[in-house]
């Protein structure tokens, strides 16, 4: 490693070492439970720098990481002692209009995305925080407000670019490295690095969203009749559920500020007529505390949450795949949902059917096909000093409820928790996401991740 003046005369971009101004800041995660001290920090601005980076890391022996928008919760956009790449120079985003398709730069935010297909009443389906990194949320699958309608971000997804081990750059679609596109639908950073994704867009511009709070006491009825209504519910109405602390701000009645509900968050991509009738079944259900479903515009839906959670919290987070709610699953869910430990803790059930369920399971990475939800455990909060708090109370709640759930969870939901974990996660598809791994990176090089080592 004695040649780094060499490699940073050879970048556009700026690399930062440990005695660098600017490296603590460049280093800072969004999780600020995991700390990484990175040898290098290269800060690419166009493929030919990731090129670069990857064969020095190659080369040298060098464990590698990449970093895209940088949310992963375990950390996994960095490491100690290694070299990062981060893509969060590389954010342009390119609409075409007549093709319904856009382009998207690596490093680039959702929120960058929304903002570049809003004017055209187009969007890509993807997340519900708008400071989530493109690559990571979409290489992961993608569960977000429009699944239920129009499928995961994966199922929006013609076309990525990507710099393999080797160093070399190939485009992967359904007929170019079609075994590679269909790896990178679901199976996370462990083939390479995705410098360029294209999107087909849907109309979404003005959505009808919102939540609905009710009081704790009518959880238990709330659940089951949610898990009725979503079974079966148009592909046009999507709702979330969620435990959750109502934040002290102006969009909430004061007298429900910081009380613990269960809230539903909707979302259709229909005009608010349709969407109230949609809504109807929900009329016979106990009184709700606050109906705010109303039309907005997706960009300003996809950024409710980013105030409640800005870079630098303590969060652990838990998850699992999840097909139904039993009585005593519901009474486990209320025990640990009405004692959070901290307002920003949480517990979402994202549905994963509709749209999501006519894609066979073996036609992405992703496998999930027949999950009704993607439930996540997210233990937040600001204060280091609660962190023990927050991960005890995710992981008994996570215990609690696991033995009601399907083996494997939403990788983008996952801390570091072992190679079981992952391969359960992928079911019947992680064998030949093995084969596509030793394919493509033989030598594991991309491996700070849900690594998915190669088959031997």
């Amino acid at each position: 490693m004695s040649d780094h003046a060499a490699f940073r005369a050879s970048l556009r971009g700026e690399v930062l070492e440990p005695a660098d101004a600017g490296y603590h800041e460049a280093r800072k995660l969004y999780n600020a439970m995991i700390d990484r001290k990175p040898a290098l920090i290269a800060r690419a601005v166009d493929g030919a720098d990731v090129i670069t980076c990857v064969n020095y890391a190659r080369d040298h022996g060098i464990l590698l990481a990449i970093r895209g928008g940088g949310h992963n919760g375990p950390g996994l956009g960095s490491c100690n002692d290694g070299l990062v790449i981060d893509l969060s120079r590389m954010r342009g985003v390119r609409v075409n209009p007549t093709a319904r398709t856009v382009q998207v730069a690596g490093g680039a935010v959702w929120g960058d995305v929304d903002h570049a297909t809003h004017p055209f009443g187009q969007a890509v389906p993807a997340g519900i925080i708008s400071t989530t990194g493109v690559g990571g949320l979409t290489l992961g699958g993608g569960i977000g407000h429009l699944s239920r309608k129009y499928g995961l971000t994966i199922d929006n997804l013609l076309e990525v670019d990507v710099v393999l081990a080797d160093g070399s750059f190939v485009t992967a679609n359904e007929k170019q490295h079609p075994d590679l596109f269909w790896a990178v639908r679901g199976g996370g950073g462990n083939f390479g690095v995705v410098t360029s994704f294209t999107f087909r867009t849907q109309p979404a511009g003005t959505v009808s969203a919102g939540p609905m709070f009710w009081a704790m006491e009518d959880a238990p009825e709330i659940m089951k009749r949610y898990e009725e209504f979503i079974t079966n519910a148009p592909e046009e109405i999507n709702g979330f559920f969620a435990f959750m602390t109502v934040p002290p701000v102006d969009l909430f009645p004061p007298e429900l500020h910081m009380r613990t509900v269960c809230a539903v968050l909707w979302c259709s991509p229909e005009d608010i007529n349709r969407t109230n009738e949609l809504l109807k079944p929900t009329a016979s259900w106990p009184k709700p505390l606050l109906n705010g479903v109303g039309p907005m515009p997706l960009p300003v839906l996809q950024s409710l949450f980013d105030g409640l959670y800005p870079p630098g919290f303590q969060w652990y987070w838990k998850a699992d795949f999840v097909d139904h709610l039993s009585d005593d699953s519901i009474a486990r869910h209320i025990k640990f949902g009405a004692n959070m430990p901290s307002m920003f803790c949480t517990m979402h059930l994202y549905p994963v059917n509709g749209a999501v369920h006519r894609v066979p399971s073996g036609s992405t990475a992703f496998s999930y096909r027949s999950a009704k939800w993607a439930e996540v455990i997210v233990g937040v909060d600001p204060d280091p000093a609660n962190k023990d708090k927050i991960s005890d109370w995710a992981r008994s709640y996570w215990d609690a409820v696991h033995p009601y759930s399907a083996p494997g969870a939403y990788v983008n939901f996952m801390m570091e928790e072992g190679s079981a974990r992952v391969e359960a996660t992928y079911g019947a598809n992680y064998r030949r996401l093995q084969q596509v791994k030793a394919k493509y990176d033989p030598a594991n090089l991309f491996r700070v991740n849900q690594n998915i080592p190669p088959a031997g």
